[in-house]
Formats: structure tokens, sequence, C-alpha cells
């Protein structure tokens, strides 16, 4: 069970780390912001000592004789042996990152106002989630897919496991919904059936990253998305435009759709920019494992190999209009916000930064003049 919907509350940044207030935001208008639920105080803290303990331990190379676990609530005894990934699987850091997402999702999951299985989560939680569940029989896996962490190269990959693509290769517009099989169109027992003897796995994104990614991607490109969303923003948040029947929506700030976030329920936002821990619910659903888009290519490789795919099925290269979001764009972005916004901001996305092990952003003043 989880607080209200309608607190919302901040981080602040100290010389000792961070520190979360609860409060009640209202906008400008005297509305009351719809944030996402929130942990009691005392879990949001300790999820926050952990990560940042964990992070610490990285940099002192700590863990780096601990055995990693593949699945985070280690329930099923399922393991991954990153030897057979080769030399880049041994890579400290890599088994480090595995260990910290493992411990600190065991670590919040097991608290009593947790949901610990589908069937705990609230009707619309678990349509979320079932929603966003891929499923393949023939190699017995299910895949949760996040927006803008590579998802559409994996759906070409799936296409071409179950036959309905040739190759990955093949330059056709994806379809998202046709030839794919959704965990939502199952019965409850043939869900149940699958969680339980499936491998399961999903893809994480350093969170700010992502949705840049998101703004870039549906306002600057996507007409549709600058009609249903744009328009609303720039009329919402722009009072010189409050009542232009001329807003093509083609025009948003990053700034405006911060302020579009802020005002919008984690429940019920656009897939694009729900946090990851709403879609993929990783507290109701024990993932077997847990890939980087940072390492997108070898843990694809891997998890190819994994559920025994045919050797000539491979993970798509990006395609060559791809624009990455590199670390200087974004430093560029989350440095133009104002800081007010970006605190507000974060604790939205708070369990993506903490059970995937990203560290929340350094946009002090300082920082920024580089």
């Amino acid at each position: 069970m989880m607080l209200p919907r309608r607190q919302d509350y901040g981080v602040k940044r100290t010389g000792g780390g961070s520190v979360i207030n609860f409060r009640t935001t209202v906008n400008s208008s005297g509305a009351i912001r719809r944030g996402s639920a929130v942990l009691p105080s005392v879990l949001t803290f300790l999820v926050i000592v952990a990560s940042g303990g964990l992070l610490l331990m990285i940099e002192k190379g700590m863990l780096s004789s601990m055995e990693t676990p593949l699945n985070p609530r280690g329930n099923n005894g399922k393991r991954v042996d990153f030897r057979k990934l080769g030399p880049a699987a041994e890579d400290v850091d890599s088994q480090i990152l595995q260990e910290i997402r493992n411990r600190t999702i065991r670590t919040v999951c097991s608290q009593k106002n947790m949901p610990h299985s589908v069937w705990s989560l609230s009707p619309l939680q678990r349509k979320t989630l079932l929603q966003h569940v891929l499923v393949n029989d023939r190699y017995h896996f299910l895949y949760c897919y996040v927006p803008k962490v590579a998802c559409s190269n994996w759906k070409r990959v799936l296409k071409v496991l179950n036959g309905a693509l040739e190759s990955v290769d093949v330059n056709i517009k994806m379809d998202h919904r046709n030839d794919l099989l959704f965990l939502s169109s199952l019965k409850p027992e043939e869900i149940r059936y699958r969680l339980k003897h499936y491998f399961k796995f999903m893809f994480v994104r350093e969170p700010m990253e992502r949705l840049l990614s998101a703004y870039r991607n549906k306002f600057g490109e996507i007409e549709s998305y600058q009609k249903k969303y744009g328009v609303e923003i720039v009329t919402r948040y722009r009072k010189s435009r409050a009542k232009d029947a001329s807003v093509k929506g083609d025009d948003v700030t990053f700034a405006e759709f911060v302020r579009y976030l802020l005002d919008e329920d984690a429940e019920r936002m656009n897939e694009h920019w729900m946090p990851v821990y709403n879609l993929c619910q990783p507290c109701a659903v024990s993932y077997d494992f847990i890939g980087s888009y940072e390492h997108l290519e070898r843990d694809s490789d891997f998890l190819l190999q994994h559920v025994g795919a045919p050797p000539h099925v491979r993970f798509p290269e990006r395609q060559t209009w791809y624009k990455p979001v590199t670390a200087e764009t974004l430093h560029y972005y989350l440095c133009g916000l104002p800081q007010k916004l970006l605190r507000e901001l974060l604790p939205k996305y708070i369990l993506d930064f903490s059970l995937f092990a990203y560290p929340l952003p350094n946009t002090t003043t300082e920082h920024c003049r580089h």
C-alpha cells in the first residue's frame, strides 16, 4: 500500500548526501499537483542510503569478489553465468552493477507495503504491466519493454524469433502491436504459468536521459505527439498562448515538458515518460535479468544466447539516423532547467534511480559552469 497519490516530496542535496522533504505541491494556478504514489519516508531514506552506499562500494572496489546472483529476489534458483558472456562479462563493474541492483531490489521489495505479486497490484497497475510484457512461447521468455530503451529493436528480434520477420534488417516500419503476443491477452492461469516458469528480463536506462530522449523525439519529430500533447502543454504553461488557436505544439521547451510531468499522475502517464518502475513493476515480477541501455549490445547478445535463439538471430545495429543523447547534451538540458523544477522532478523517478543504481544528476552551479 502506497501513500496517497497527491503527496509530493523534494530532494535537497546537502554536503552529506540527499535529504527528502515531503510536502504537498501546489502549482501556480492553485491546483494540487498529481504526484506519483511515494514511499514512506523511512523506506525512501533507506533506498537512498543503500544506493549511495553501494555506489560508494563501486569506487572502493569492495564488491569485486562477490558472486552475482541473476534473480533480484533469488526465489527461483536461476542464475546467470557471466563467464559465458566472454571477457567483457567478467568486467568487475558489470558484476558490481548487477549486485547493486539485486540487493537494492531485494531490500525495497521485501517491505510489507510493496507489491509481492502481479495479483497484489491495483487493477490499473496490473493492466499497465501486462500490456508491457511480451511473450515468446517457443523460447520460453517474457520481456517487459520500456519505451526509449531500445524496445523497437527488441520487438524486431521477437518478430524474427516467432517467424513474422525474416531478419532484423528488413526495412519496414515497425508495427508495435501486430505479430506480438502480450501477457495481457492471456487468461489468468496462463499468465501465472508463464510468470512462474519463463525467463523474465527487462532493460533500463538513466532516467533523465530517457526523458530527454522522449522529449526530443516526440516533440521534435512526431506530429501526432505535437498535436495531442504539445498543444496542451503550450497553452497550459505559456500564458501568452493560453487562448491561441494557432498553436501547433511543435515548439515545446524542455522546461514546459518538465512542468507538465510534475502535474501528471505517474500511473497515468504516457508510456514514453512513465517511470520504469510503474511500467515493469520489478517488485511484483521477479525478473531474472535486468539489462542496461549503457551495455545494450553486450547484454542483448547474452540474452539471445541464454534463451537459445538461433545463431543467425542477432540484435539490430542502431540506425544511421539515430541521434543519441550524449552526456554533453544531457548536461546542457538539465543545467538549463530552473533548479526548483529539477528538485521537484527527481522524486517522481526516485525508484528508477535507486532500484537500478543510477546516481542522481549533478546540477550544482559549479558543475553546470563547465
